[in-house]
This record gives C-alpha cells, sequence and structure tokens, in this order.
C-alpha cells in the first residue's frame, strides 16, 4: 500500500484532548435492582394491598454501580405475554414478568409520563395509562381537615370527582375516588368500567385519617361505581359511596360518577334572602312529596305546574320532603342512603337545581327535610360500612332506633358528626336550598326515646340526655347560619325540651324555628269535637297561646297528621259535608292568625277527601266540586291578606305582639285576640267555632272608629252561608272589657273575621 492511499497522521500540537465515549445504559442482567417481597407482590397482585402506589407506577432508586438514580417501572397486567412502558419520549421500556402477573423494568429518563401496553395469547396488544403514576389526588389540608373533623366542604375533598390531574408534563382526564373506611384492610373501587372486578383498581392509604384514594385516568361521568372494602375479619364487601353526589335510578343502587354544569341565575334571591330574616318575615310553607303531588313529573316537568300552583295560592315556600337518595319509596325519603345524592327519581342533581332556580325566580323560598337522626340497615350502603360500626354508634343501646328498625349515627365520633355537619351544608350552598327542616329532633336529644329500662346507655354524667347529638345539632345550626345568612333552621322537636331555638352561645340548640307540635295535636283534638261539646273542651284551643312566646314556633299540619288511619283534615271535622268544610276554613284561618308560621300538606288546601298515600296523586279531581274550589280561594286570600299585613308576621315570637280580647267565652265557642306590628298596626281576629251564628256580640277593641272586615271564611264565594258585617264595622268609645272602645258584630257559624282599623 502506498502512503498516498493512507489517512495522514493527525497534526500534533500541544497536549492532546481525550475523548470519552457517551456511558452505555446498564442492562437488566448487569443489575441487582431492589427486591420487592413475594407476599407484598401476591398482594398486589389480588388487590388487596394497602399502599399499591407504593409498589406499581415509578421509583427512583439507587442502585450498585450505577452512579445516577434510576427509574423503576411495576405494573400489574395479569395473563400479559409482554408488556412494555411507552414513554413521552417515545422511549419503549420491556418489562419483565416478576410474579403472579406483576411485571418490572427500568429507564434511566427520570420520572416521565407514560403509558403501558399490554400484549396477551391472542395477539392483541392493549394500551392503557396507569392509575398508580399518579400523585394523591386528595391534599395534606384536607386530610388535616377529615382527620380533625373539620371540614366543612366534605363533599369537595371525597367521593367521586371527574377532573384533570397533572402529571411531568402534561394534565390528564379523569376521576378521582377517595373515601373514608378506617377499619378496612384493602379497598377498591368496582365498576362497569373494570367488569366489577376491583383487583387492577386497589386504592392507597393516605394514613392516620383512614381515608383510601385513587385516581382512574381516562374515566368521564355516568360511570357506574362501587367500593369493594376488605373487611378486618377477611371478607370483601360492596359499598355504594357514602359521599355520592350521583346515583342510577332507583331500585338500582349503585353510585355514579358526574360534575354538574348548571348555571345558577338566582343571584338577586340569594342577596335579598342574605339581606332578611325569615323567622320575622312573612312564612307561609306548601309542604309536598315530589311523587306524588302530581305522579310522573320530574324535576324539570315539575317546575312550571308547581310555581304556577304556588303563586295562584300565594305560600311563601314550598317545602319538600326529602329529596336526598332513598331505597324503599315507602320510607317517603326518611331512610337515607345516599346523603349527599338527590334522588334520582325525577332526574339529575342539575335537574334539581332548575326547579330551585326557578322557584326562586318567581319569588317563593324553597325548603328541604333533612334527617340526620337515623339511616337504614340496608347492607350496601352505610350499615357496618367497613366491616364493623363506623357511621353507627357500635353499642345497640345507642347505635339501634327500634320504632323504625335503623341504625343511629355515631354522633360523637368526629368525622361521622362531620358528615352530617358538612351535609347539610352542601344543600344549603350546593342546591341553594333557603332552609332545612331537620327530622324527629326529639329521637335524637334524648337516650332513652322510646326504650325502655335497660334498653338505653346513660350519658357521663348518668343522664338521659345526648350530649353528643346535642353538639352535632348546634355544630350544624351555628355553622350553617354563619356561612349562609338568610336561611332557617328548622326543628321538628315534640317535646318540651328548653332552648330549641335559643342560641348555642347560651347554651340553646341554636335553631331558628320550631314545630309547634303541642299546638297542633291539641287544636287538631279540639278541633274533632262535635261543636255542641266544644264549650267543654275550650282549653284544647287557648292552651297553646300560654307557651306561644316560648320559642320561635311554627304551626305543622304536615303529612305525618292525614296518613295511617288518621284521614285526610277534611275527614277529620265533624258534620256534613257543608259543616266539615266550613270548619276547615274557620280552622285554617285560626292557624293563619295564630302566632307563629305555618304550614300545611298538600291536598289540604282544597280539602281533600281521601287520606294521603304515596303510591297515588292528589284528589284533584275533587276541584271541579264549586264548594273545594272555593275553599282553595280562601287559602288563596288568607295567604294574600297575611303577606300584606306584617301584624300577622312581624312579631310572631314577641309577646308584645298579641293581645286576648277574649279568650276565656268558652260558652260561645268564641277566641278574639289581637295581633299588632311595629308601628302600631293591629289586626282583630276572632273565630266562632260553634255551629250557630253569635251576634249581636259586643267586642272591646283599642280603637274606635272604622274596622274593615280583611277576611270573612263565611263568605259565599268560598262557599260560606254569606253571615257577617257588610264588610266593616264600626267601634265606638264606648269602654268594653277594659278596652277604650267597643263594637256589635256578629260571628259567622263555624267562621272567623279579621278586622283592620282604617280609621
Amino acid at each position: 500500500m502506498t502512503q498516498s492511499s493512507q489517512t495522514p497522521p493527525p497534526r500534533r500540537s500541544g497536549r492532546r484532548a481525550a475523548v470519552r465515549p457517551e456511558p452505555e445504559p446498564p442492562q437488566p442482567h448487569e443489575l441487582t435492582l431492589p427486591a420487592v417481597e413475594d407476599w407484598i407482590l401476591d398482594a398486589v397482585a389480588e388487590g388487596r394491598y394497602h399502599d399499591p402506589h407504593a409498589v406499581l407506577g415509578q421509583h427512583l432508586v439507587t442502585v450498585d454501580g450505577v452512579s445516577d438514580p434510576l427509574v423503576v417501572v411495576r405494573a400489574r397486567r395479569p395473563l400479559a405475554q409482554q408488556v412494555t412502558a411507552v414513554l413521552t419520549s417515545g422511549a419503549r421500556v420491556e418489562l419483565a414478568h416478576l410474579r403472579n402477573g406483576v411485571w418490572q423494568g427500568f429507564h434511566i429518563d427520570g420520572i416521565v409520563d407514560y403509558t403501558l401496553e399490554a400484549r396477551y395469547d391472542d395477539g392483541v396488544t392493549w394500551a392503557a395509562d396507569e392509575p398508580y403514576r399518579f400523585a394523591p389526588s386528595i391534599g395534606e389540608l384536607d386530610l388535616h381537615l377529615i382527620g380533625e373533623g373539620r371540614h366543612e366542604q366534605l363533599w369537595e375533598a371525597l367521593g367521586s370527582h371527574v377532573t384533570e390531574l397533572p402529571g411531568v408534563t402534561s394534565s390528564t382526564a379523569g376521576t378521582a375516588f377517595s373515601v373514608w373506611a378506617p377499619h378496612a384492610r384493602a379497598v377498591r373501587v368496582i365498576g362497569d368500567f373494570n367488569s366489577w372486578d376491583g383487583a387492577a383498581h386497589a386504592m392507597r392509604n393516605m394514613g392516620a385519617t383512614g381515608v383510601w384514594e385513587l385516581f382512574v385516568p381516562g374515566l368521564g361521568t355516568e360511570e357506574l361505581y362501587r367500593f369493594e372494602i376488605l373487611t378486618p375479619s377477611g371478607e370483601w364487601v360492596r359499598r355504594s359511596d357514602p359521599m355520592a353526589r350521583h346515583t342510577e335510578v332507583s331500585p338500582a343502587t349503585a353510585s355514579m360518577t358526574g360534575i354538574s354544569s348548571y348555571t345558577w341565575t338566582d343571584g338577586d334571591w340569594l342577596a335579598r334572602r342574605a339581606a332578611g330574616d325569615p323567622h320575622n318575615g312573612p312564612m307561609s310553607v306548601y309542604e309536598l312529596h315530589v311523587g306524588s303531588w302530581r305522579p310522573g313529573l320530574g324535576y324539570r316537568e315539575l317546575a312550571d305546574q308547581l310555581i304556577d300552583y304556588v303563586l295562584e295560592l300565594g305560600y311563601t315556600h314550598v317545602e319538600f320532603m326529602p329529596l336526598a337518595e332513598h331505597p324503599f319509596g315507602g320510607s317517603w325519603g326518611y331512610q337515607v342512603t345516599g346523603y349527599y345524592a338527590p334522588t334520582s327519581r325525577f332526574g339529575t342533581g342539575d335537574d334539581l337545581k332548575y326547579l330551585i332556580d326557578r322557584l326562586h325566580g318567581a319569588g317563593i323560598g324553597v325548603l328541604m327535610d333533612w334527617v340526620p337522626g337515623h339511616f337504614p340497615k340496608d347492607e350496601w350502603a352505610l350499615a357496618n360500612f367497613d366491616g364493623q360500626a363506623l357511621y353507627e354508634h357500635p353499642d345497640p343501646r345507642r347505635g339501634e332506633q327500634l320504632d323504625w328498625g335503623t341504625l343511629v349515627f355515631d354522633f360523637g365520633q368526629p368525622q361521622v358528626k362531620n358528615f352530617l355537619v358538612a351535609n347539610a351544608l352542601y344543600w344549603l350552598e350546593e342546591f341553594h336550598v333557603d332552609g332545612l327542616r331537620v327530622d324527629a329532633v326529639a329521637s335524637m336529644l334524648y337516650l332513652d326515646y322510646s326504650r325502655k329500662e335497660g334498653e338505653w346507655l346513660p350519658n357521663i354524667h348518668g343522664g338521659r340526655e345526648n350530649l353528643e347529638a346535642i353538639s352535632l345539632l348546634q355544630e350544624a345550626n351555628a355553622t350553617a347560619y354563619k356561612r349562609n345568612p338568610g336561611i332557617a333552621m328548622i326543628a321538628e322537636e315534640s317535646t318540651s325540651w328548653g332552648g330549641v331555638t335559643a342560641p348555642t352561645s347560651g347554651g340553646g340548640l341554636g335553631f331558628g324555628l320550631k314545630w309547634n307540635m303541642g299546638w297542633m295535636h291539641d287544636s287538631l283534638q279540639y278541633i274533632q269535637h262535635d261543636p255542641l261539646y266544644r264549650s267543654h273542651h275550650h282549653g284544647e284551643i287557648t292552651f297553646s297561646f300560654l307557651y306561644a312566646f316560648s320559642e320561635n314556633f311554627m304551626l305543622p299540619i304536615s303529612h305525618d297528621e292525614v296518613v295511617h288511619g288518621k284521614g285526610s283534615l277534611l275527614a277529620k271535622m265533624p258534620g256534613d259535608h257543608w259543616q266539615q268544610l266550613a270548619n276547615m276554613r274557620a280552622y285554617l284561618a285560626f292557624m293563619w292568625a295564630h302566632p307563629g308560621k305555618q304550614l300545611l300538606f298538600m291536598g289540604q288546601e282544597f280539602g281533600q277527601p281521601s287520606e294521603w298515600s304515596e303510591e297515588r296523586g292528589l284528589d284533584w279531581w275533587i276541584l271541579d266540586q264549586p264548594s273545594h274550589r272555593a275553599l282553595l280561594g280562601l287559602v288563596s286570600r288568607l295567604n294574600t291578606v297575611y303577606k300584606e299585613h306584617p301584624a300577622l308576621w312581624a312579631r310572631d315570637h314577641e309577646a308584645g305582639g298579641f293581645e286576648w280580647l277574649d279568650g276565656g267565652d268558652s260558652r260561645n265557642s268564641v277566641l278574639s285576640f289581637l295581633r299588632w306590628d311595629h308601628d302600631g298596626n293591629v289586626v282583630a281576629a276572632l273565630v266562632n267555632f260553634s255551629g250557630a251564628p253569635v251576634g249581636p256580640y259586643r267586642v272591646g277593641l283599642p280603637k274606635a272608629g272604622r274596622w274593615e272586615e280583611l277576611l270573612n271564611t263565611d263568605a259565599v264565594e268560598y262557599g260560606g252561608s254569606g253571615v257577617g258585617n257588610y264588610g266593616a264595622v264600626e267601634a265606638t268609645d264606648t269602654p268594653w272589657a277594659g278596652r277604650p272602645a267597643s263594637a256589635e258584630l256578629t260571628l259567622p257559624p263555624l267562621g272567623m273575621i279579621w278586622l283592620r282599623h282604617i280609621g
């Protein structure tokens, strides 16, 4: 070979630079990766390991002989023939099978986003994102507040949330699941998306709070799911999500992922509400059961028909019997399994928001029944949620409600208390309801409620008061009022417990209003007597005035009074059909004039003849009869006059807003009294519960002059006989019964008149 055919040698000019070749990536056979114990791999493979993220996903590891940390990738892909991690750079990392369907590989690119490809016997390759590559979807602050039992927006932390979770370089859409199950050994998410086999979707335990978490990438809305829980005894049980905000349609019971897209339009209503005071304003409530008001209507269809009807009647508020999800329709919603889920019987949560928004737009307030005292024993719901008593008190002497066959919440458990307080806030804040009527408060207050000797456990002081339930109610009320000015918390409380509507700062329960069950019982007992004998029972109709200002009262004639053999309100009235309707008119006018707000259950406003049943609609056909249509007209007039005259509501809770004219006229079965507002305006109310006209009847009045007849329940337009005072009475300066003026007037039979001074 000649020299010219060779490459010339390099020219030497000083010191020669060393050339360092790029290091070759380490090869698997050259490394000893950190080992995972076989029992852990088996537990991960079977979806029963408490911290699957500690094994699966990506992990930085230090390996002898390698200067920089490596990234180990592990995945669970049972029955696969080959598994590959595809990095965002496009690099492909082949994984090797470790044990029982768990695979492992490594790369040197640092923590990156990736997907997994798995090839099976049939030659098909499946690509999917990996749940175990994501950081926790629930934050440290949320966990701290849950641990303290102080998370006021618990629904934003627990449950299922369709969201996006950040990766290393991009975010991924999916659904984050979290659940409180402190006794569980393992928890898995199951659903249609994994054929109800949760081994591939085991959740991680987040520590001492007992919260479990998993983000499932790619999972969107309307996906059915449950939690599968490994109990301390080693049994797998399936439970619906206690915090689910969507469920499948009853009688099916699975939870459902979802997201609200509703845009509210009731900002002006909420602003007016916050500036007002419902406890001292007009409040006339129409209670209804959505499923049987007009059967077949969903939330959206209900809006038009209900709003038109309520506006015709003039009510200020509607009150819905419970709309939280419940399995048994015959419970009317009072045995709740989904405390955060509007019942899907009538549509979605956004459909319910539409109904409430429309009601607000029409100037109608919305109250809702809330049931924090007990829950049913259905095994798929809250009972023994994680294999032992969790939401319920573990001692059956406190944890069972014997009358109703239900379980009682463990009110002293901070997380259970938090679950309930946050639930009250959820309905107030997410659904804009204007108040909650709290069901069966008496059953919560007394440890010996409906229990025999030896069947109940005293409190730490040896007493019968349920101190933990009292604390819960106080916290729920105080927090609700603090966060939502202008709302009303209302107690259905049937005993003489003191301070139900007293402030929590003074040891009261902190409610704004209390149902006056004593008035309801006594007045209904009185009105069922034949008018001929009512004079002997006069104390039954006057007794409520002795304590009318001891609490802030609401006068209820609720669904409980027209079911289970009690008959309708009309059926309680004595006499023939005309007399029954006349009694109804007088009784309702007395109710509207009595101190306190009022509530009337659907159907009674037109004199429904039959007892209510949730299985059928109201007796709307009866409105074809003029006398019943006239009763409806009277209720409309009652509400109109009531709202127009603050004397009938402004001082409901002040003794100074009420004065007797004559409460002792038992011989005539007549009561007469005054209602005052803050500006000195007055309405005189006189009712004749006897079956014959009374008159001329002299009554003392605070002022001489003309008194306009605002209302006469015996007017012909309301189906009455037309006995009255030609629209007004003249009071003279003739003193009577300690009053400076008086008037002679006629009281119609089974009738009531309201008068106001016009000068």
